[in-house]
């Protein structure tokens, strides 16, 4: 692994919940991420929604004088509630052509706390970096050690030879915005 250039991220994907979550700390940080995020003049992709974090982030990233484009498939729009304030909200057929959008429009990747879907959308961008279809940072924001089951099972699949250890090492993981942003910039591949 060795690109001698920074990573030059203009766009950053963030997955994260449609919900809110059970402590104020998820939202604070969300609301922390996309104020750091418009400050260091980074534009958020995310889902599109209102609601839960999703909405938070787009709007601390749209108070902060951010950029943010929300991509919501069709059949969502009425369910997630969509967000009418965005810099630009692209509607797409399903949630296949949601997450290729986003990937396409994305420099790096960051999960916050979220379900099933957050989890999906992750774990199918890191894969793809596995698989050498992208060389983008993926991260994930460690909120008060809500990831410390998923990394603990990662490193499992390593110790039992299912995940390789320099596929492993592609992830970012900090508990910390600046450090997490920070290691994403200079991310090589």
């Amino acid at each position: 692994m060795g690109c001698s250039n920074k990573n030059k991220m203009k766009h950053i994907c963030v997955f994260c919940g449609s919900s809110i979550g059970a402590r104020e700390i998820y939202r604070d940080t969300a609301r922390a991420l996309g104020g750091e995020i418009a400050r260091r003049g980074i534009d958020l992709v995310y889902g599109g929604s209102n609601i839960g974090l999703m909405g938070v982030i787009a709007d601390a990233t749209l108070a902060a004088g951010g950029k943010a484009t929300g991509i919501m498939p069709t059949h969502l729009i009425q369910k997630e509630i969509m967000h009418t304030h965005l810099t630009e909200l692209r509607v797409v057929n399903t949630m296949h052509e949601r997450k290729a959008l986003m990937a396409d429009l994305a420099d790096g990747f960051i999960a916050l706390p979220g379900g099933f879907g957050t989890y999906d959308e992750f774990c199918e961008i890191v894969t793809w970096a596995q698989l050498g279809l992208h060389q983008k940072p993926c991260a994930l924001l460690n909120v008060e050690g809500y990831y410390d089951p998923l990394i603990t099972m990662i490193d499992r699949a390593v110790q039992e030879g299912f995940v390789r250890a320099d596929h492993r090492a592609m992830l970012i993981i900090s508990a910390e915005i600046s450090d997490l942003l920070d290691q994403m910039q200079n991310y090589r591949t």
